[in-house]
This record gives structure tokens, sequence and C-alpha cells, in this order.
């Protein structure tokens, strides 16, 4: 089983590589931007799916991060440097909206991000001495690292798959550290999780904080793909639609945002012949998986397993035990 799984993860990599060579200029933005709403899916997969806690203001930190990223580089200052910044300051805010979870629940906390990305959003648009309000932030440059020019919009592509490949690492090591299991605790029952000695003021804290600056990250590499950032482009839609990979995709699950991301990004695109109709189609599928599976594409993908696996038969004369 072990050998199939890396298997798979050997082969998925391989496409990974491979699928810009095979894509034109547009294909290759869909693939980086795939990428990117997929560590904002990551993000808000370790706050919602692995620590339980609604957050519907994922947008409003990728808007931080591509804000915050546009601003420096546009200044001359280099992209690592402008996000790490944009990562920590998203951690700051997201620490300090961690604490509301502290004393309200489930929707009551959908209804406090809900207010802090109207605020978010209302600040990049009012603020144009800062932000540019609703005429954005043109000519973002494109990080450069020594000789190597990320210009290319392949190459950016790799610079993503790059970056994209360290925040999964770290999202893996994440969930199966004692602060993933601690995540899980919380999100399972929250007072047993207290009496078995876990911090659960600190680790909400830090799943709020962690899932922030996954947004940040998702955001700098949002900013110089386009080249160009409004207001518009970090909306509640924009949240709903994170949310709608998480879902998709499976909440709680290692691969669920990177399946969810692929789905919400890339089925619209594939969905395109049907013209004015696509998306009427894509709604519908997406409603006919939830309906049929609610833990989403990674479910589906166990309960087919499950279907092909070898069941266990038992003998018949034996299920009451040996009798004299």
């Amino acid at each position: 089983m072990a050998l199939v799984r890396y298997t798979a993860l050997l082969a998925g990599l391989v496409l990974l590589v491979v699928a810009p060579f095979t894509q034109a200029t547009y294909g290759t933005y869909v693939l980086c931007s795939w990428l990117i709403f997929a560590i904002a899916a990551m993000g808000l997969n370790l706050t919602l799916g692995y620590a339980g806690q609604i957050s519907l203001a994922q947008a409003s930190f990728m808007g931080i991060g591509a804000y915050t990223t546009a601003l420096m580089t546009m200044a001359g200052i280099h992209w690592a440097f402008s996000v790490a910044a944009g990562m920590g300051l998203c951690f700051v805010v997201g620490l300090v909206l961690g604490y509301p979870a502290l004393r309200v629940q489930h929707h009551f906390l959908a209804f406090v991000t809900l207010a802090f990305t109207t605020l978010a959003f209302l600040v990049m648009r009012n603020e144009d001495w800062l932000t540019g309000g609703v005429y954005g932030l043109v000519g973002i440059p494109r990080p450069e690292f020594g000789p190597v020019s990320t210009m290319n919009q392949r190459n950016y592509y790799f610079f993503t798959l790059v970056i994209f490949l360290i925040a999964f690492a770290g999202f893996y090591w994440i969930v199966r550290s004692p602060w993933g299991r601690a995540f899980k605790a919380l999100r399972e029952n929250p007072i047993r999780a207290n009496s078995l000695g876990v911090d659960t003021r600190m680790i909400t804290l830090l799943a709020f904080a962690i899932g922030a600056a996954y947004g940040g990250l998702s955001g700098s590499l949002m900013a110089p793909l386009v080249q160009y950032i409004d207001p518009m482009s970090f909306t509640l839609i924009i949240s709903l639609k994170i949310l709608l990979m998480v879902v998709v995709g499976g909440s709680g699950y290692l691969f669920g945002p990177l399946l969810g991301a692929g789905l919400v990004i890339m089925l619209p695109e594939f969905l395109r012949f049907a013209e004015n109709y696509y998306l009427m189609i894509y709604a519908g599928l997406v409603i006919v998986l939830m309906v049929y599976c609610p833990t989403g594409l990674i479910g589906l993908i166990e309960k087919t397993m499950t279907a092909f696996k070898a069941k266990r038969i038992e003998r018949g004369d034996l299920k009451q035990g040996a009798q004299l």
C-alpha cells in the first residue's frame, strides 16, 4: 500500500512538471492559479478541516499578502522580504482574529470573520493613498533571483510550483506533528482536549494564525502572477470559493485542498464548450458530489477503493463460536 502511495505521489509530481509544456500561455496561467489557490485552501483546511474553526476571511488574508507584496516590490524591495512581511502581518492579524473564537463558535464565528472580510474590503477600496482604491495597483514586478528571471509565464509556474511544494511540506509536517493531533482534538471535542492537557486557547489562536499566513503566501504569489490587483479580487465571493475548494476536496484530508482547488479552478475551463450553461452544469456537478459524498473527492476515492477491496469471508459454522 505504501508503495502504491509513493508511486502515485511521484506520478503526480511528474505531471505537475510536464503540464506547462503541454499548455499555451493561458493554460499555464490557469495551472499557476490552481497552485496558488491550493495554498490558500491548505491554510483554510488547517483552520476549518483540522481545528474545526469556521472562517470566511481567507480572501482577506490573500489581499493583505498581495497588497503588502505589491507595495514593497514596487518600492524596490525584493520579493523574498516582501513575502516574509506579508506572511508575518497575516500571522499577527490571524492571531488577533482568533480571539473571538475563544468565546463564540459555529455560525457566530462565521459572522465575525464575515465582518472582518467586509472591513478589509472597505479598507482596500477606500484608502486610495495606500491601495490605489478601486483602480488598484498596476505593474507589480515578478521576482528575480540572480540571473534567473521569472518574468516568463512558464518560469513563473515552476517558481510557484517550488513554493507550493515547500508550503505542502510545511503543511504535512504540521498535521503530522503533535500540533496536528492537538488541532484534531480541538475539532472533535474541545472539553475533552482541555481535560487531556491540550492548551485549547493557544491551539485555537495558532489555527487561525497559521491558516492566515498561508493565505498571505498565496496572495504574495497571486500579485506578481496577474501584475495587477484591486479590491474586487479579495471579496467574500473569493472566500466562499476557497471554502468550496476545501469542502469539495475533502475537509480535514491532506490532499483535499489540492483536489478541491483543481476542481473549482479547472472544471469551469473544461466546461467552456457549454457557453452560457457551463456554470449551471458546474454547480449541478458540485451539488451531486456533495449529496452523494459529503466527505468530498477524497472520501469518494476512499469509497471507491474500499468497494474494490477483497472482503474477508468468515465461515458460517464459526460465527457463534465452537459449540459442544
